[in-house]
């Protein structure tokens, strides 16, 4: 007997799917804080109901997601429980990225911490959601003191002390590589590093003097531009050592008083380097080659490349592959999936909040946001823990919208924003973003449920601390309709069809009315509490009754957990 089957992932509960109700946000305003137009969102709620209440106006928008969820650990955590079910903690995960997946845009990314404890199910679950195709990479991250990082029972296993971020393209047919990452170490401590290794630092060349260029030929590039090359009569270099003996100063002071002087050469294959060695003589000479490339990080720009000695060989710079940050020289090495050097210790007293075992460094978050996103695109946290994610988008000049579930939301979060609000956080990325202060966030409760049972009866009703804007505003939601009401309608889901919630009894004479407002090739939907039966309907209006049709679309509970 032939056997078919598809690799997955299984466990108890899996199928057992529920249409949760996508509530409606309100705004506390008096904890809301800055500009009040800002774009940035707080969230306290259940993350599973308010991700699905952004559906409605951000999915397809958010281009970075990064969360921390519980690792799992057995470890009941001051701020959360972290001591799940494996079931459960699969069923919790499952339903949230599913989500995040729809609100991320064509070409957004997600990045997911976690630890050993369910990483390796974590990845076959990501597998599955987004497809093993759209896996981009899993990268370590050295986490000595992080949450579950001293993990417990080392008499028997090993100290933990690598922690593991997933990280998944949407789409990779529409993902844009990242933007390139760096770790940074301060130029003279690299520098006595690769000593202490036995290597050999190559930017200790000066070009101490460069003057009185004349034009010399014009050469052509393969697709037949200009690349015009210039003699340099009067150049000079000298080595590090010999300009800090000349000047009485120490090589620390020569790199930073010739900052965009210091070079290397190397025999780099270009074929502008073979143009230029082509077109000129076999001398000890320096020549200055300028054209404008045509693809790469400089295409379209005019370029500068300047080819000396014999063979030609290609300057390059050490400002090329260092920053100056406050006045001190940082050399920069491109990361790849392993990634530390990031101040566990220091986390602590970032953004003024404990939050023992559970804070993320900002430079771990700064890094991700810089390789994921530009200024002014949006970031998503569903488990914004003590806040870190946010803080560190609004410090970026990102928008970003961050949900919390516990009441650390006020304490935690809610008293850390408000400190980079006001620039009065001056931790973390704080001084390498020269942060200042500015901005502001909307800070939202999510509503109670719009029905509710009644006390007596083995019914459903509306919930009485709903007013009319809110129900209208709930249903616009539930139906994914953009509440805006306008004349008779309360909300659109495309230019032509509309929506109109009442609680007046609806009949023919009702409908005829609304029909009016009605212009040639529209439609409307019709909620309302009191419906008359056997009603014929014109062929653009369709009524629904609440609360029987609203039942049927979703599941209506106080909580989800």
């Amino acid at each position: 007997m032939q056997k078919t089957g598809r690799l997955e992932l299984t466990w108890v509960g899996k199928y057992e799917d529920r249409a949760i109700e996508p509530r409606i946000f309100l705004e506390d305003k008096e904890k809301s804080h800055g500009d009040p137009s800002s774009e940035n969102m707080l969230i306290h709620g259940d993350n599973l109901i308010a991700l699905q209440a952004l559906l409605n106006d951000f999915t397809g928008k958010i281009k970075c997601v990064f969360i921390d969820p519980p690792y799992n650990t057995g470890v009941a955590f001051e701020h959360y429980d972290d001591n799940m079910e494996h079931s459960t903690w699969l069923s919790l995960m499952s339903s949230r990225i599913r989500l995040l997946k729809e609100l991320l845009s064509e070409d957004g990314t997600i990045f997911i911490q976690i630890d050993d404890n369910e990483q390796a199910y974590l990845k076959v679950l990501c597998d599955e959601i987004f497809g093993r195709n759209n896996f981009i990479n899993m990268v370590s991250v050295n986490a000595k003191v992080s949450a579950g990082a001293s993990g417990g029972g080392e008499d028997k296993r090993l100290k933990k002390n690598i922690e593991y971020i997933l990280i998944y393209a949407k789409d990779m047919n529409h993902f844009v590589p990242f933007h390139p990452a760096y770790k940074k170490t301060e130029l003279m401590t690299y520098i006595q590093r690769m000593k202490e290794d036995n290597k050999s630092f190559k930017y200790t060349t000066v070009l101490y003097k460069c003057q009185k260029r004349e034009y010399f030929k014009t050469v052509k590039d393969g697709a037949g531009d200009d690349i015009v090359i210039e003699k340099v009569l009067d150049y000079e270099t000298k080595s590090v050592k010999q300009v800090a003996q000349l000047e009485g100063i120490t090589e620390e002071e020569v790199y930073e008083k010739y900052y965009d002087k210091i070079m290397t050469t190397t025999n780099a294959q270009t074929s502008i380097r073979t143009r230029v060695w082509d077109a000129t003589d076999s001398e000890n000479n320096m020549y200055i080659a300028t054209y404008v490339p045509k693809t790469g990080k400089d295409k379209g720009k005019q370029k500068e490349l300047i080819f000396m000695g014999k063979q030609k060989v290609l300057v390059i710079w050490l400002q090329d592959t260092t920053e100056r940050i406050k006045g001190k020289i940082y050399k920069k090495e491109r990361v790849g999936t392993y990634w530390d050097g990031f101040s566990w210790i220091n986390v602590t007293k970032e953004g003024g909040v404990l939050f023992p075992m559970g804070k993320k460094p900002e430079g771990l978050l700064k890094r991700i946001i810089e390789m994921a996103t530009d200024p002014g695109d949006i970031v998503l946290d569903s488990f914004l823990g003590s806040g870190t994610t946010a803080a560190t988008a609004h410090k970026m000049g990102r928008r970003w919208i961050g949900i919390e579930l516990g009441d650390h939301a006020y304490t935690h979060c809610k008293e850390r924003l408000d400190k980079v609000v006001d620039g009065t956080d001056q931790g973390g990325i704080s001084k390498e973003e020269n942060w200042q202060g500015g901005g502001g966030y909307h800070f939202y409760e999510l509503a109670p449920s719009l029905l509710v049972k009644n006390d007596k009866l083995p019914i459903y009703q509306i919930n009485p601390e709903y007013n009319f804007e809110m129900i209208c505003e709930a249903i616009c939601k539930i139906e994914g309709f953009k509440y805006k009401p306008r004349g008779v309608f309360h909300g659109y889901s495309s230019e032509k069809r509309h929506i109109h919630v009442t609680l007046e009894f609806v009949n023919a004479a009702y409908i005829t009315a609304l029909s009016a407002h009605l212009a040639e090739g529209e439609s409307l939907l019709i909620y309302g509490t009191k419906v008359q039966s056997d009603m014929v309907l014109p062929d653009n209006i369709e009524v629904k009754k609440i609360p029987k049709d609203l039942l049927e679309k979703c599941v209506f509970e106080s909580e989800v957990r």
